[in-house]
């Protein structure tokens, strides 16, 4: 028989043998007794290991012993036990045991009975113990007690030599307890101290494959048993089935329970067991490098998000087809119940909802931006796409909570009453002046962030078509406010409310230069992967991770769950640096299994997104996204036609797909309503929707990075030096900056990320110039290597 039919036939016979302990001697035992006598069963199987039988009769008292039940081990105990053990011995072919008669003795008169005993006790004799006269031996009190506990080694002998390395943990720590002769107790005895609270049960769990170890105290026992066994360090470690698992149980003083979980998976197993001065040094570099990232911006961002300003717009769709003038001013009205109708501006310390008419006035902006007819009356220049929309309700939500923070707190804001936040204020240059100062001094700098809202600011105000300039009503219910807008400047814009507007465009328009000459670059984009963008070939740097995560891979069968997630992890890397594509449309690309009709190119285009489908004509997975998808879409690399790329079948790329999109991806949905998108969130008993938004799918990219990207010198664990937490638009990166240290061709490498090539230029030059003179010296050496 093969070792995988023993071990199959062993973990069968073993659950046989834990239900005949339910069914057989739970009804006449105690549960203690039951715990005791149960696990002895299951390492007689475990080990192959026959029970005692000297002169082939069940030597009861040694069981008695090895249980630990002298006392409970009663006739009618016994006699329900016996067939259990017969079936043991019958598994294992040993001759059978022979049934024991019981005889009655005869009646001892108590006065002869002391004469008898002191006679089987005198040690002067040194004969052998005699029968008395009624037939019956005399046996002194130790031996009643059957036979000495074996002694504990702490390193001994192998019965045997090791000639097998099984590969699962359950079986190769079973296959070294027989090669050692160590039974389940012995073992347990052997590396748990008296002082040490370590279940006995637990060691059984793993024996028999229930359990493996996850705590810190587990694996401290696994240490000892490889000492004892005297393998090499990390023997049974290594064979845990999910290695990417955390471990729990760390001391880890008074950090939240949040950040436990956060942490935990990068602390070494010995975490615990070190100086505290180096515990402090692990948990700060955690903390900076791999869960805040250390960039200065990272570390600005950090500061920045504790202080929570802005005018959250409920009533206003983010996404989608916009609402219509009826069913925004209800959607409005139904989110306003809980407006606070308050002014004063020190309790306003968070995120609140905008008043009834900024909220209005939002909604209608939204639908005069983003409607597919304009309103009649009204003009307009350009149209807002989906992404577009959500940014600038988010912009402008935080310049207005800006206005009415409270000064004397930690935003140190303007204190306007929320009652007269309108629209009508962004034509008055004071309110402006205030914003680009506020943001100033918070930041330290002006950035491109101020520019952009002065282009907005000037679109908004625009002859023609800006839509505040269609809408003089929105005067009407602005305010004068000290430092910011005075009466004089309201009756001006009321009297001539087109000459406002142009004096504020204008002041706009300069402001905006100026700007331009000081601002700087806080986020620098390359900065997290700048490891990988100074290497060689940035992209077989980079797959690097993807390699770590098949290392780390769990076993599907026994964690489904983690399985089905590292899979998504590992086919999220692949398919962008295949691809290259953005975040939203990597994000928002959909699945059409085999044998499925895929989803016609018109209907993509109305969706705005694309499509992984099987293509029977190339014998492969298909990635089709329209023009229209793509942020990009009259850029002349499209010529409004789709992208469409046959996907390579290289290192099992295939394999995952068709495992993911058959198994994996139904685990992660686990019976929620299918979004049809490729890439689906962990549903949970919290999950609300299983797609991903551009927050959820940035931190799941970020997260797979942290997990196995960033190599962490205390674990070992990480795939690339120095690499920092980043999010999916930096594979377009890596990609175009691997292309240009290739070929030096800013053509070639648009071609990766679907762009031009003067957009290349601008933003991956800066990778191009150390290179350009190996690329030609490679042309030069040719010559001499002729010679």
């Amino acid at each position: 028989m093969s070792m995988r039919k023993q071990d199959i036939s062993s973990r069968h016979f073993q659950r046989k043998i834990s239900e005949f302990c339910k069914l057989r001697i739970a009804p006449k035992t105690s549960k203690r007794v039951l715990e005791n006598i149960r696990p002895y069963l299951v390492s007689l199987i475990t080990q192959r290991k026959s029970p005692p039988l000297p002169n082939g009769r069940i030597d009861w008292s040694t069981i008695g012993q090895a249980c630990g039940i002298e006392t409970e081990l009663t006739a009618e105990l016994k006699r329900q036990l016996r067939p259990g053990l017969d079936a043991i011995i019958r598994w294992l072919g040993a001759a059978p045991a022979t049934e024991e008669r019981w005889t009655p003795k005869p009646t001892v008169r108590p006065d002869k009975i002391a004469p008898i005993r002191k006679a089987a006790s005198s040690p002067s004799t040194g004969q052998p113990k005699r029968a008395a006269a009624d037939g019956t031996f005399a046996r002194s009190a130790s031996s009643s007690r059957g036979p000495a506990p074996k002694p504990i080694s702490p390193f001994p002998e192998p019965l045997f030599e090791a000639k097998e390395d099984p590969a699962s943990f359950q079986d190769a720590l079973a296959y070294h307890m027989r090669r050692f002769g160590d039974t389940y107790w012995q073992l347990y005895r052997a590396v748990v101290q008296l002082n040490e609270t370590f279940d006995s049960k637990t060691l059984l769990s793993w024996i028999q494959g229930e359990r493996v170890p996850r705590s810190v105290a587990s694996f401290e026992i696994l240490r000892r048993i490889e000492r004892r066994y005297r393998l090499s360090e990390g023997y049974f470690k290594e064979k845990v089935p999910h290695q990417a698992r955390s471990l729990y149980s760390h001391d880890l003083g008074d950090i939240s329970p949040a950040e436990r979980r956060r942490m935990s998976l990068h602390l070494p197993d010995d975490f615990s067991s070190l100086p505290f001065a180096k515990r402090e040094e692990i948990v700060d570099w955690v903390r900076r490098v791999i869960i805040s990232g250390a960039t200065e911006y990272r570390r600005y961002q950090a500061a920045a998000v504790k202080q929570r300003y802005a005018i959250r717009f409920p009533g206003v769709t983010y996404g989608g087809s916009p609402l219509s003038p009826r069913s925004l001013a209800s959607a409005v009205g139904e989110n306003q119940k809980a407006v606070p109708e308050f002014d004063d501006p020190d309790l306003l310390s968070g995120v609140v909802d905008a008043p009834p008419r900024l909220a209005m006035e939002m909604a209608d902006l939204i639908r005069f931006k983003t409607s597919t007819l304009t309103a009649i009356g009204f003009q307009r220049n350009g149209v807002w796409g989906e992404e577009t929309a959500s940014q600038k309700i988010e912009h402008l939500g935080l310049m207005f909570g800006a206005l009415v923070a409270s000064p004397n707190g930690a935003v140190k804001g303007c204190g306007v009453p929320v009652s007269q936040l309108s629209f009508g204020l962004l034509v008055f240059p004071g309110v402006w002046d205030w914003y680009l100062q506020w943001r100033e001094q918070r930041r330290g700098f002006y950035t491109k962030w101020e520019e952009d809202m002065l282009m907005v600011a000037q679109a908004l105000t625009r002859a023609d078509v800006g839509w505040i300039r269609q809408h003089p009503e929105l005067l009407k219910s602005v305010r004068p406010i000290d430092g910011l807008i005075e009466r004089e400047e309201i009756e001006f814009a009321a009297r001539d409310w087109h000459g406002a507007c142009d004096a504020f465009h204008r002041h706009a328009a300069n402001r905006s230069k100026e700007i331009q000459r000081v601002m700087r670059v806080h986020r620098d984009p390359f900065e997290p992967i700048m490891c990988v963008l100074e290497a060689d070939s940035p992209l077989a740097e980079y797959r690097k991770i993807t390699d770590e995560i098949l290392q780390r891979m769990p076993d599907e069968s026994r964690y489904p769950r983690s399985a089905a997630e590292a899979v998504r992890s590992f086919l999220l890397l692949r398919l962008g640096l295949h691809l290259g594509l953005r975040q939203k449309n990597l994000r928002q690309l959909r699945v059409c299994p085999r044998g499925h009709y895929p989803t016609s190119e018109r209907r993509l285009e109305d969706m705005k997104c694309g499509e992984l489908r099987w293509s029977d004509r190339d014998h492969g997975w298909e990635v089709l996204i329209p023009s229209v998808a793509f942020k990009n879409s009259g850029s002349s690399f499209f010529g409004q036609k789709p992208f469409r790329l046959i996907l390579p079948d290289l290192l099992d790329l295939y394999k995952y797909l068709d495992a993911y999109i058959d198994r994996h991806r139904g685990v992660l949905l686990d019976g929620a309503k299918d979004p049809g998108t490729l890439f689906v969130k962990t549903v949970k008993t919290i999950s609300v929707d299983a797609a991903y938004n551009s927050t959820t799918f940035y931190e799941a990219w970020r997260t797979v990075i942290q997990r196995y990207g960033i190599y962490n010198p205390y674990t070992g664990r990480g795939a690339i030096k120095g690499l920092l937490p980043h999010g999916p638009h930096n594979l377009r990166d890596i990609l175009a900056t691997h292309i240009l240290k290739q070929t030096g061709s800013y053509e070639q490498a648009n071609y990766a990320i679907q762009d031009t090539p003067d957009v290349v230029q601008q933003h991956y030059g800066r990778f191009l110039p150390q290179d350009k003179a190996a690329l030609a010296a490679k042309i030069l050496n040719q010559v001499w290597e002729a010679a």
